[in-house]
């Protein structure tokens, strides 16, 4: 998968896709992750790719000359995104999507925002992380970048650690224990230890339920109770709300 990034911060950018998952998959050749200077095509002496907003205001406006210039210089995949704070939230669904694309690339805003012809004219949409304010796209562009690439075949060892994460079935992920089995009086589940796997399987399920019922409510009412759901947590005398 081919994964364009535009910024001003191309190499510090291009420094954290070295790191962990990103950077095995790439070394691998699983993810083609290209950073791009956005000015790369700049003409002038100081490289500009910001000026003051029309009708005054504070902060700094993205060109759109600069901007279009470096988009047009490479011909990223499509669909080009923008990372805005008003854009489409960005979860788990969309981060499926986005890996069964082929390939696409992110423009990471900067200054106060972008020419509005850039929005128009130039993406394909934009895409947010959350519903808050930040100097730039870049962070925002990181997390887009690894919830993508990890769902790419052959980037996670296992396939199925993606399978079983937060989110993948509209529930958050079970809870986990290692050794010691006994730390400070606290003691791992015994079903954990008790080598039935078939039972394990059935208790993180019911765990799952237990835990987005707790801290994530609004994802159960979506996804509903079935009566397999009801079944499995009366096996381990659970209750929805619970700690377990």
């Amino acid at each position: 998968m081919r994964i364009d990034v535009f910024s001003i911060f191309a190499a510090e950018l291009d420094a954290m896709c070295q790191l962990s998952v990103l950077g095995r998959a790439r070394t691998e050749g699983l993810l083609d992750i290209r950073c791009r200077d956005l000015r790369m095509a700049t003409t002038d002496a100081h490289r500009t790719v910001d000026d003051a907003p029309f009708g005054g205001g504070p902060g700094m406006i993205l060109m759109p000359e600069p901007v279009f210039a470096a988009v047009e210089t490479v011909s990223p995949p499509r669909p080009l995104l923008l990372l805005d704070a008003g854009g489409r939230r960005f979860d788990q669904p969309m981060a499926s999507e986005l890996a069964a694309s082929g390939g696409f690339s992110l423009l990471c805003g900067r200054y106060e925002g972008v020419d509005e012809r850039i929005r128009t004219d130039l993406v394909d949409g934009s895409i947010s992380v959350g519903d808050v304010v930040l100097a730039g796209g870049e962070f925002a562009a990181m997390i887009v970048v690894e919830a993508v690439g990890r769902l790419v075949p052959g980037v996670l060892g296992n396939a199925a650690s993606s399978a079983d994460e937060s989110f993948a079935a509209g529930l958050l992920e079970y809870p986990h224990w290692t050794r010691p089995a006994s730390f400070r009086g606290l003691e791992a589940p015994e079903v954990l230890r008790s080598g039935d796997h078939a039972r394990v399987r059935r208790w993180r399920q019911a765990m799952a339920l237990v835990r987005t019922a707790r801290e994530r409510p609004d994802l159960l009412a979506v996804r509903g109770v079935s009566d397999l759901d009801r079944e499995l947590l009366a096996e381990f005398d659970l209750e929805l709300g619970e700690s377990g």
